[in-house]
């Protein structure tokens, strides 16, 4: 053979040195040209370079054929293998392997999955995973870019170089891939990307990175592939078997950055809140740890929610082994834990997915459908099985991974409605001219409809904040699929009731009345949530009226009407014990306040009404079925008193009574169900929560009636701006 016959085309070898190849393993590495083994390899800052196979059978020297690093050479081996080289210059000498000379990761069943939208293990396959592959330790990365020109893996390990690692495209399904022998746990990379255009993009974080670096900084980092050794399984086989519409639930919502923080400022870590969080929140008697989102965002103040990192728990405290040891301390205290998850949009820093491979990938093309103006963000393209996949696949890493019990979707109404937030003209209408998103409901079923099939005992959750008819209705039967909604019309409603002063309650007692009239169209979620109390919008105890006793006593009442009213509960942190200046995220809660015996009287109460809630299957047993619920007096207005019972089958009658004035009432007159003994199991004026100790001297008897539409009546004492459990006690 002629040395031409064999040699490169200098023009290939310039298109490897200036980066701008574009299908690096059609040409470095090993290839046979006309029957004989070619060796091709760029290494800057080498000037010479001897091939090695794995044995330590050397090949020879490889000669240069271009200074910035291009060498190339004919070998003797029979077939495709690893090669090692040794490269030499004034300064000395290294080893590398070179990963041109390793077969492809990625399978054909892989391909295919992906190409049909229908892989549920894109996290074994997309993103940086260390392993040892045909004989050699290193990471292998993987990355969807189908219009790119080229895509390479770039880090301190090349010096940020786009020309060193450019990865392999498997055509067909537009991901590109490659495997770096060596590289290993704690890898700082990027992706460096040359759009369809040929303009290099800004460097991009890794979609599938499950960690990051620490925030401002952004590049993706290597995971340690160390399997997490849980301790939880008894948990998770109880969790199995629950109904958690019949089960006691109450969520104790929690921003991890401000619940409390180091005596310097810095943020808790992950074991740190495992130690002071979880069994805080099991003693309080929640059922629930919800978490605003900790997947990796750039931005504090956005809270989470507009997060550049979906599979990474976020390195403000800690690694993913740090975030696993909590769920597991939270599992081991009885506690779930429930993830904020944003799959409506995100945002378009330039690290993260906008315009990822120089065309709009992730996001729509047009404004009006890709464009979010309340929150300056991008919308997922619910069209792309692509997208639809990466969501997906990100839920049930979430759920299986780290083992969590359910995820609190967030903005759901904004993903429903192509017109939200728009005016005449700003939207593109559906296919049938609607406003309807008809990608984004096939999308939030099918991960709902996963998530259910694939992890028995967790649950979804909606915000929506609008009519849509079934949201938590199966999705088999035409509902959206979710296991639960908030009910954002509850706390609206009643929160502007509570916000009246007690003279003018009496004209809006409907408030407090409306929502029974809904309360089993979804299974609900009452939530008084972080969005309640930021933005100038005050603490809860900061929109009751009155002077300081009466702001508590309201409070009180409040919390306990909503703990007996049907539906979960869900209380932001700080409020049970009565924070008083609305909530900021740079800060800690202000805890020095339980020194004072009104907010301490909060926090006893805030318990207690969780214990009574767990223990009488009558509070929550049919929280979401119209059979446990009864009133027994709404129409009240004049004293602004409630009455209801709550029960629940084989369970002894609850009858909370709510009394919404500053006035007590003597004597006042209750329909009972049963004649018998009543005992006050909570009274929200009680001494132990800093009321003014007024109440029935523990319990009432309800004596029988003839003729009357109720067997028996009851005369209570209501105290001031309260609300009492009374349970019946059986002789």
């Amino acid at each position: 053979m002629s040395k031409e016959d064999w040699q490169a085309d200098l023009r290939e070898v310039e298109a490897i040195v200036g980066g701008r190849h574009s299908n690096a393993f059609a040409f470095l590495g090993l290839h046979e040209v006309n029957g004989q083994w070619v060796l091709r390899a760029f290494v800057p800052h080498a000037e010479t370079l001897t091939a090695f196979l794995l044995d330590g059978t050397e090949l020879g020297h490889l000669i240069p054929r271009h200074p910035a690093g291009f060498f190339e050479g004919k070998v003797a081996v029979g077939k495709r293998q690893p090669i090692r080289y040794r490269a030499r210059n004034a300064g000395g000498e290294w080893d590398i392997y070179d990963p041109y000379s390793f077969g492809p990761v990625l399978g054909p069943v892989d391909d295919y999955y992906i190409g049909e939208g229908s892989h549920l293990r894109l996290f074994d396959k997309l993103g940086a995973h260390e392993m040892e592959f045909e004989g050699i330790h290193g990471t292998h990365f993987a990355v969807w870019a189908p219009n790119a020109q080229r895509v390479s893996v770039v880090g301190s390990f090349n010096e940020w170089d786009g020309r060193r690692h450019p990865m392999r495209n498997r055509f067909e399904t537009g991901i590109w891939e490659v495997f770096i022998p060596v590289l290993g746990t704690g890898t700082l990379y990027k992706y460096e990307i040359v759009g369809p255009d040929g303009v290099i993009q800004p460097l991009k974080a890794d979609p599938f990175a499950r960690q990051s670096e620490l925030r401002p900084r952004t590049a993706s980092v290597v995971p340690d592939p160390t399997p997490f050794t849980w301790t939880d399984a008894q948990y998770l086989q109880d969790r199995a078997t629950r109904d958690w519409r019949r089960t006691p639930m109450s969520i104790y919502e929690v921003h991890l950055g401000s619940w409390r923080r180091r005596p310097d400022g810095g943020f808790l870590s992950y074991d740190q809140l495992a130690e002071q969080l979880v069994p805080y929140a099991a003693d309080m008697g929640y059922t629930h740890i919800e978490l605003m989102p900790i997947t990796e965002h750039p931005y504090d103040p956005s809270w989470g929610y507009q997060p550049t990192g979906l599979y990474a728990p976020t390195a403000r405290f800690g690694d993913p082994a740090g975030f696993a040891r909590f769920v597991n301390a939270a599992h081991e205290a009885g506690l779930g834990v429930i993830l904020d998850w944003v799959p409506a949009h995100f945002p378009t820093d330039a690290h993260g997915l906008a315009r990822f491979d120089g065309t709009a990938l992730y996001e729509h093309e047009d404004p009006r459908q890709g464009y979010h103006p309340d929150w300056n963000t991008a919308i997922y393209n619910f069209g792309r099985k692509e997208v639809v996949s990466f969501l997906v696949n990100n839920a049930l890493y979430w759920l299986e991974t780290f083992h969590l019990d359910g995820l609190r979707v967030d903005a759901v109404a904004s993903m429903l409605y192509l017109d939200y937030s728009r005016q005449h003209g700003q939207w593109v209408p559906n296919k049938f001219g609607g406003n309807q998103n008809l990608e984004a409901v096939d999308f939030i079923r099918r991960v709902n409809s996963e998530a259910y099939r694939l992890h028995p005992g967790t649950f979804m959750i909606a915000e929506e904040s609008t009519s849509w008819p079934g949201v938590s209705h199966p999705a088999h039967t035409g509902g959206l699929g979710f296991g639960f909604k908030w009910n954002m019309g509850f706390m609206n409603d009643t929160l502007r009731f509570m916000s009246r002063e007690p003279v003018h309650r009496k004209y809006h007692h409907n408030d407090m009345t409306f929502g029974m009239v809904y309360a089993f169209s979804e299974n609900f979620v009452l939530p008084l949530s972080h969005d309640e109390v930021v933005h100038g919008k005050g603490s809860l105890v900061e929109k009751m009226p009155g002077d300081d006793w009466q702001q508590f006593a309201n409070l009180r009442a409040y919390l306990a009407f909503m703990w007996g009213h049907p539906g979960k509960k869900l209380l932001f942190m700080g409020q049970e014990f009565a924070q008083r200046e609305e909530w900021a995220e740079g800060k800690s809660l202000d805890w020095y306040l339980l020194d004072a015996g009104m907010h301490e009287g909060m926090r006893r109460l805030v318990a207690d009404l969780n214990a009574a809630y767990r223990q009488l299957p009558a509070l929550h047993a049919r929280d979401c079925e119209p059979d446990g619920f009864e009133w027994v007096i709404g129409n009240d207005h004049a004293n602004s008193v409630f009455a209801w019972l709550r029960k629940a089958p084989d369970s002894d009658p609850i009858l909370i009574v709510s009394n919404f004035t500053p006035i007590p009432r003597s004597g006042y007159k209750i329909p009972m169900p049963i004649a018998g003994r009543w005992t006050e199991r909570i009274n929200t004026d009680a001494g132990w929560y800093s009321g003014s100790n007024t109440g029935n001297q523990g319990a009432v008897t309800a004596y029988a009636m003839e003729g009357q539409h109720w067997p028996a009546e009851a005369e209570l004492f209501l105290p001031a701006l309260s609300t009492l459990f009374l349970k019946y006690e059986p002789e």
